[in-house]
């Protein structure tokens, strides 16, 4: 007699991703739907997809989704939210959607404590466009629109979204994770379930950034790719939690 220990999340669809060889969304993907699962929400979730890598991430999970405009996701959120109550409603975006284009709608947001999750999948870098500079991209990183390396003088540090986020009093909870092992998966899975867990309780706005690779734009193989987040990302973009609704700042 056979048991089956492993298998897809019933949350997500039985599709193949579209995404890069290397990429860290199909395993962030997994985390968010073995998560959903886990708290029998599949009936009642609903999704909001960004622009960018995870356009047809509506493709992917097996949930009601929305599509947003371009960094409108949290504003989209919020609607269906207060349409919506009981649902558990999450948005998932990348650092050009949230940090660029999106970055009034996520502070908004997050001090208005409206009662979403956001999932902020931060790879320094614009992904679907073709690898420009992002609000996340780090001090000397090549890119298609820094081709001798971001400067500080002229186009600033990045910015270290959850940090400032933190400071917001309609922020109940908010972490920064990495998939890069197997241990910071499974640490990065519990930020995730932590956050779906506030917003059923009703204790307002809780997003979980998710440092990721991104090997065609950087121009690295899966493999190198991983080690340049551990050896560059991480340090600037430390790992651990910023906010909870027990502790405030942390």
């Amino acid at each position: 007699m056979s048991t089956k220990i492993f298998q897809r999340p019933q949350s997500l669809k039985d599709v193949s991703f579209h995404y890069c060889p290397g990429c860290h969304h199909g395993i962030i993907h997994r985390l968010v739907a073995e998560v959903i699962d886990e708290l029998d929400a599949g009936d009642k979730t609903i999704g909001i997809a960004p622009v960018g890598c995870s356009v047809l991430a509506y493709e992917y999970f097996n949930c009601d989704m929305y599509e947003a405009a371009h960094g409108r996701a949290p504003a989209v959120a919020t609607g269906v939210k207060r349409v919506h109550p009981d649902a558990l409603v999450f948005t998932y975006q990348g650092d050009g959607d949230l940090a660029a284009i999106g970055c009034a709608e996520i502070v908004h947001a997050a001090a208005r404590g409206e009662k979403i999750t956001t999932i902020f999948v931060n790879n320094a870098i614009y992904g679907m466009t073709g690898g420009q500079m992002a609000p996340t991209s780090l001090v000397g990183q090549v890119t298609n629109t820094s081709p001798y390396g971001r400067k500080e003088d002229g186009t600033g540090l990045p910015i270290r979204v959850s940090e400032m986020l933190a400071t917001l009093d309609g922020a109940k909870f908010v972490a920064r994770v990495a998939v890069n092992n197997p241990a910071n998966m499974a640490k990065a899975k519990t930020a995730i379930k932590k956050a779906f867990e506030i917003q059923l309780k009703g204790e307002g706005f809780a997003l979980v950034e998710v440092l990721s690779t991104c090997p065609t734009n950087w121009g690295m193989t899966p493999l190198d790719s991983a080690e340049w987040l551990e050896k560059n990302m991480i340090p600037y973009y430390p790992l651990g939690t910023f906010k909870t609704p027990e502790g405030g700042l942390k």
